[in-house]
């Protein structure tokens, strides 16, 4: 064998090689990290979630679902949401039947601790005898969510409790102040007479005393029959109704309708359905909330 065939075929053995070790490290299994894996059904529990586990050690802490994705009502699951649920320790859901598919998820993964934030919940409202599970809406019902999720997470990774104790001090303490806030700016609001079209927004506006009509459009301001649009305007006529709540996302169509009719005010309010994965984002929308709902001229 010549010089250059040597050579040739060096270079040769030399590719093989490492095309064989290429390929070994490919195909090698990932090794597992020791981490204990949060997962929080949708946007609203994922904040909750996010400001009770900073600073955890050991933590993965992610969310099943986007953070546009909005309601659960009907949500299907992604292949990318079961396998972030494969490997995951505490799920975390808002509860009261709004995620519907807990079934698939427990299927996926059979110890899996679930953590359902609604638990302690007494408030709940209902409309065609279906609880609205759309409870965060309200302050204090947040307020509830919030410590009873530190209060599992602290059973189920007790060596992260005085972490999770202290960050839901810390939380409630802010939301607790923003709730005098709601409750001192909004008392003119007490009695006054509301058309609801978005059914996450029912809660705050009970939780500030005012009387609540809630028309059921499950979010999508799907067009509401001649028939209940005669009725809703006949109603708002007659009782005077001049407030219609929206949420942000939603179409304008059914409450501009309503709006023509009655001479009433369209108020566009964050159901904080969906938004930036940022702990700051509750206090940060229900803050825009108050001033929207502070500058309303009522009767």
């Amino acid at each position: 064998m010549n010089k250059k065939v040597k050579i040739t075929f060096t270079i040769l053995l030399i590719i093989i090689i490492l095309m064989a070790v290429f390929a070994i490290q490919k195909n090698k299994p990932k090794e597992e990290n020791n981490n204990l894996k949060i997962v929080s059904s949708f946007y609203p529990i994922h904040i909750i979630t996010m400001n009770l586990v900073e600073g955890a050690q050991n933590i993965e802490n992610v969310c099943l679902t986007q953070n546009d994705v909005g309601c659960l009502h009907d949500y299907t699951l992604s292949t990318l949401d079961m396998r972030k649920i494969e490997k995951a320790n505490i799920f975390i859901q808002n509860g009261l039947g709004l995620e519907e598919f807990m079934d698939k998820i427990l299927q996926a993964n059979q110890n899996l601790k679930i953590i359902d934030s609604s638990i302690n919940i007494t408030n709940t409202l209902q409309n065609n005898e279906n609880v609205n599970p759309h409870i965060w809406t309200d302050i204090k019902n947040y307020i509830n969510q919030v410590e009873t999720i530190s209060q599992k997470l602290c059973e189920y990774n007790p060596e992260n409790s005085s972490i999770y104790t202290a960050n839901c001090e810390k939380y409630v303490q802010a939301l607790n102040e923003l709730n005098s806030n709601y409750t001192e700016q909004l008392a003119k609001l007490n009695s006054q007479k509301v058309i609801c079209l978005d059914e996450a927004l029912v809660y705050l506006a009970n939780s500030i005393k005012m009387d609540v009509t809630y028309i059921e459009t499950n979010h999508e301001e799907s067009t509401l029959s001649a028939d209940t649009m005669k009725n809703i305007i006949e109603k708002m006529n007659k009782e005077n109704i001049k407030l219609i709540f929206i949420g942000e996302e939603n179409n304008l169509n059914n409450a501009q309708t309503l709006a023509n009719e009655t001479g009433a005010q369209i108020i566009k309010l964050n159901s904080l359905l969906s938004g930036e994965f940022n702990k700051n984002e509750y206090l940060n929308k229900m803050a825009e909330n108050l001033e929207i709902l502070s500058k309303l001229s009522v009767n």
